[in-house]
């Protein structure tokens, strides 16, 4: 017998609508109002990545714009861009998925 419209798929995970992250909401928050600084990163235990961003913040793109008389200073926005659509991402999925991707699976950038 054939059956018509939307079938779910067998291999999907089962979701827990009881599931709640710990780290979702302030990594989510973090991202938006200090992203640019890397705190969502330190946060969720990423050291690297989040050395990655302080240093372009605060040392990298300052000295790149004084050498290139502010050109570099056009850069200033991808800076702030990543984290808030990090930081968006981060709420916009589900807590079991967040969990799965950044805690157990530890994928640093989106």
């Amino acid at each position: 017998m054939e059956t018509y419209g939307y079938n779910e798929p067998q291999n999907q995970l089962q979701k827990n609508p009881n599931y709640r992250s710990d780290k979702k909401l302030a990594a989510g928050v973090l991202a938006i109002l200090l992203g640019a600084l890397g705190v969502h990163k330190f946060y969720l235990g990423y050291t690297k990545e989040g050395l990655i961003l302080l240093l372009s913040t605060l040392i990298i793109l300052p000295i790149l714009t004084i050498m290139t008389c502010g050109f570099a200073s056009t850069f200033y926005p991808v800076v702030f861009i990543i984290p808030i659509t990090e930081g968006i991402i981060y709420l916009t999925m589900s807590d079991e998925q967040f969990d799965n991707t950044y805690i157990r699976n530890q994928k640093p950038w989106f």
